[in-house]
Order: structure tokens, then C-alpha cells, then sequence
């Protein structure tokens, strides 16, 4: 049966939606693509060179980035400097106001928020709602706290907040950072991501900005923009999200500098399984950890097996890989009504064709130098369009005992590929978790939970799941990385206003040049 768009979904409907929601974010028609606007200097303004962005849905252009150069993006940090010093004088009171008005009208747009990100990264609708859901929930509980999280003095940075993120989360990460950074007195501004998530951050960033929100939002070149945005002297504070390369390459440009930062950078989380036998509860939670293609800081692509269990671990694992599902994110069948629930999946395209085909090249590479291919999915039988264009779509598969030179053995994927290594001992399970220099979250699977325990001590991730994964976590959870995964101040709950405020004698939980302190996790 040929599928089709499910009714209200395609992209010039919900591009339709959105200019109605925020005429004033959008700009005239460039090719007959319709352009986004900078919010800079306090306005919407159609400055920039127009770069058409695509979805990795179908490949198709979606709208037209309009790209700052250095010069106006100094200009933007100047005037946000001032702003920020205003905001950082308004009273809490009025800024929790502003901030809840913000979230209510966020809320009044949640699914149009969510579907413009289901075209912009490829989330299935579920997995895009709960992105909108959780910065809209944490940022309300953060209301509901900041009182007693600013007590005894603390008050805002010396200049705004500078966002740098990936394009995995614009609102749960990215916009979620944003407003409680706004409550904690500081103005902000955003770099929008090139390779996904504009439009969503637009229409949120405009509802912000009617609420009264001192929120700068431009786009523009990593490489040109950096130095602005990175090392201006009127930036208070540089949080970054992203790879371990452009992630090295901000704290490079900050070794000279005591600006404040939180550089989060993914690694190589591990599950280890030793001596384990509860593979009903360890299947549920490893096909929960394929939603969004694995395409998160937190994924799992990585497990260290008892050679003892490999066979086990197998007849529980390879059925559960089978079993994801994948495809278009708003392809039905003819039987789909306008009110049915949108497609059920656990991921859609990875972020775009470029990834998808170097991914793929890892695998071969990987397969060629001595790893056995346990799983390797096909596209055949997918949920897609007839005629659409496929090529940021990757099967799962996976890879027992990559080589050691492999890019696969060492770098985590970001993408639906796992790898299994085989080991004897338990020195040879923790030297096989902590082979990427630190982590952010690692988990191991073991009947006894006292050994876990021990375990536990000895490896090099900043959060670490006993017969369960760990994951960001929302509201009062901290969250960081140890090794070269994290660097500068620790985020989450108190940590996060923490960061982002000065005032009080302690020293900030984080990974820093001369020290670092870890809390309770």
C-alpha cells in the first residue's frame, strides 16, 4: 500500500503556521524559499547572505538562513551587552513574570514547535514532543525554585550568556538553557545551529522576545563567528554543546581568558555486562536507547561483554535491534484520519545525507579491518515515500570486535551503529569502558549490585547506571562529564544557576585548569 503525508503535515503547511504565528521572523522570498530573519539589536532584521537550509526528512529546501558576518555579529553582542546589564537589574520578580509569560505562549504553540522540528531534524512526532515538553517543564520548575537558588546574594554575570549548540535539542537543551539563564538575571544570546532546528528557534525566540526577554538569536558560520561570540569582552559566560573538534577549539580560545563556560562534548558511553542474567529488563532499556537514531550526547553506542555472556547477550540483543523501527516521520497509509495518532517509530533520518554516508563509511571501514557485522539493516521495507529522496537514512547495525585503528573503536558514531567488545576480566571491562578519555554517562549490568558498585569507582563517566541507563536528567539532576567529555562548570538543578551567577566564596562543581569537583550523582 502506498503511504502518503499525513493531512496538515507538509512543510509548506506548517511553514504556513509558523509565519502566522511570527510574521515578523520572516523575511521575503529568496528563489521562491522564504528567508528567516536575525533577532539582533532587540529586532527581527533581514541582514545576512540567504544559505538554503535542507531537511533530512526528504532533502528538500525547507528556508533560507540568513548568514552574519563577524562585523554585525559584534554589533549584536554590544547591544546585548547593554541589554544585559538593564535585565540584570529588573527584580526577580519581574523577570519570573516574563519568563512564565514566555512559557505560556510557548506552550499555546507546543505543536506547531514540535512539528517544525520533526521537518527540521528528522524527530518522529513523539520524540519531538517530548523535546518541547521538557524544556517547557523544567524551565517551570526552575520558576518555581529560583528564589531559594539565588539566596544569599548571588546575582548575574558581568555580561550575557553566549549559546553555542548542537542541533539535537534546540528546546530541551538550547532554549530550556536559555530561559533559565534569563531568570538568573543574564540577557542571552544564541547561535542558531547550521545544520537543523532555525525555524523552530525562531518561532520560540519571538515569543520570548514579545514577553520581554532580552534574547539575541543570529545565524552565521561557525569558523567567522566564533571569535565574536567566544571571545568578545563583553561576554559574561560561553556554553557550548557539541563534538569534542569545534568543542576543543572553544576551550583553545579560551585558555587565555577567565570567562565562565560549560563545554559539554559527547564520548564513548559504555554499558559493561558482567555476570548478569535479567535480559527481560536490560532489552527494554536498550530499545529505548535507539530513539532518535542514537543521535544524542547520551546514547549508548558502545558494550563491553563477559566473554562468558556474549551468547546470551546476543539472543537477547539482535532481537531487540531487529525490532526498531524506522523511517518517514509523517508517512501513513491510506486507513490514516485527520486525529490518528502520527506514525509510532523510533527514529527518523539521521541529521543529514553528509552524515548518514560517512557513518556508513565508518562501518565498511571498520568491517574491512577485522570487525564481524553482526546486524547490518536495510532500507528495504522502511516506511518511506514513493520517490522520496533516502539518503540521510542509516539502518542500525552492529559490529563485534571492531580493530583498534578503526574510527568506530575509539569516536562514538552518533548514529545507530553499536559495537561489542569481548572481555575476560574485570580490569579488562573498565579499560574497555574508559577507552575515549572520559564520558558523560556509562552503565554496567551485573546481578551483583555491591561489585556494580565497586566498579562503578573506577570509571570515567560523570554519571553511572546500575542495571539502568543515566541520562541528562531533568530539574534538580546535575549533569557533567569527566575526562576531556566536559569542560569548565557543571550544569543541572542548582548547578545550573550556579554557573551562570557570581556571588558566594565557593568554588563552582566542574572540570577546571587547576582543579576539578564532582557532586553526588
Amino acid at each position: 500500500m502506498a503511504l502518503r503525508l499525513a493531512e496538515g503535515t507538509a512543510w509548506a503547511d506548517t511553514l504556513a503556521r509558523a509565519v502566522a504565528a511570527v510574521p515578523e521572523a520572516f523575511g521575503a522570498e529568496v528563489d521562491g524559499v522564504s528567508s528567516l530573519h536575525n533577532l539582533i539589536e532587540g529586532d527581527w532584521r533581514g541582514v545576512g547572505v540567504p544559505t538554503p537550509v535542507r531537511t533530512p526528512v526528504d532533502n528538500t529546501v525547507l528556508i533560507n538562513l540568513a548568514r552574519l558576518d563577524a562585523e554585525s555579529a559584534r554589533a549584536a553582542v554590544s547591544h546585548a551587552a547593554a541589554a544585559h546589564r538593564a535585565w540584570a537589574q529588573t527584580p526577580l520578580a519581574e523577570r519570573k513574570a516574563r519568563v512564565t509569560e514566555a512559557l505560556d505562549a510557548l506552550a499555546a504553540h507546543r505543536d506547531l514547535l514540535a512539528l517544525l522540528l520533526v521537518w527540521e531534524i528528522g524527530k518522529p512526532w513523539r520524540l519531538a514532543c517530548a523535546d518541547v515538553d521538557r524544556a517547557l517543564d523544567g524551565v517551570r520548575w526552575y520558576v518555581g525554585e529560583i528564589d531559594r537558588m539565588l539566596a544569599g546574594g548571588r546575582e548575574a554575570l558581568p555580561g550575557p550568556v553566549s549559546n553555542i549548540a548542537s542541533w539535537n535539542y534546540p528546546m530541551s537543551v538550547l532554549v530550556h538553557a536559555e530561559l533559565v539563564q534569563l531568570l538568573a538575571g543574564n540577557a542571552v544570546i544564541a547561535k542558531t545551529p547550521s545544520q537543523g532546528g532555525a525555524v523552530c528557534l525562531t518561532v520560540a525566540h519571538t515569543l520570548m522576545r514579545r514577553a520581554g526577554l532580552p534574547a539575541t538569536l543570529l545565524s552565521g558560520g561557525g569558523e567567522e563567528l566564533s571569535e565574536v561570540l567566544v571571545r568578545a569582552p563583553e561576554i559574561g559566560a560561553v556554553a557550548f554543546v557539541g563534538g569534542r573538534s569545534n568543542g576543543g577549539k572553544v576551550a583553545a580560545a579560551l585558555l587565555d581568558s577567565d570567562k565562565r563556560h560549560f563545554i559539554e562534548q559527547e564520548g564513548l558511553n559504555a554499558w559493561g555486562i558482567w555476570n548478569f542474567s535479567q535480559w527481560d529488563l536490560l532489552a527494554g532499556h536498550l530499545k529505548k536507547g535507539f530513539e532518535y537514531g542514537k543521535q544524542r550526547c547520551t546514547a549508548y553506542p558502545r558494550f563491553v561483554v563477559q566473554r562468558d555472556l556474549v551468547d546470551e547477550f546476543l539472543d537477547m540483543y539482535l532481537p531487540v535491534v531487529r525490532s526498531v523501527r524506522f523511517g518517514h516521520p509523517l508517512a501513513v497509509d491510506e486507513t490514516w484520519q485527520v486525529g490518528d495518532a502520527l506514525p509510532e517509530l523510533d527514529f527518523g533520518p539521521l541529521i543529514s545525507a553528509t552524515k548518514a554516508d560517512e557513518l556508513r563509511r565508518k562501518v565498511d571501514e571498520s568491517v574491512r579491518g577485522g570487525a564481524v557485522p553482526l546486524h547490518r539493516g536495510k532500507l528495504d521495507g522502511a516506511p518511506f515515500l514513493d520517490g522520496q529522496d533516502t539518503s540521510a537514512y542509516v539502518a542500525p547495525a552492529v559490529l563485534l570486535a571492531p580493530p583498534g585503528r578503526s574510527r568506530l573503536m575509539h569516536a562514538e558514531p552518533f548514529g545507530p551503529v553499536d559495537t561489542i567488545v569481548v572481555v575476560d576480566t574485570t580490569d579488562e571491562l573498565l579499560a574497555q569502558m574508559n577507552a575515549s578519555n572520559g564520558a558523560l554517562v556509562a552503565s554496567l549490568a551485573c546481578d551483583d549490585e555491591e561489585l556494580a558498585g565497586k566498579l562503578a569507582v573506577d570509571l570515567q563517566a560523570f554519571k553511572v547506571g546500575i542495571n539502568k541507563p543515566r541520562s541528562r536528567g531533568d530539574r534538580e539532576e546535575p549533569f557533567g562529564g569527566r575526562g576531556a567529555s566536559w569542560k569548565g562548570a557543571f550544569v543541572g538543578g542548582d548547578l545550573l544557576v550556579q554557573a551562570v551567577t557570581q556571588g558566594g566564596d565557593e568554588r563552582l562543581y566542574g572540570n577546571f585548569p587547576d582543579y576539578s569537583r564532582y557532586p553526588t550523582t
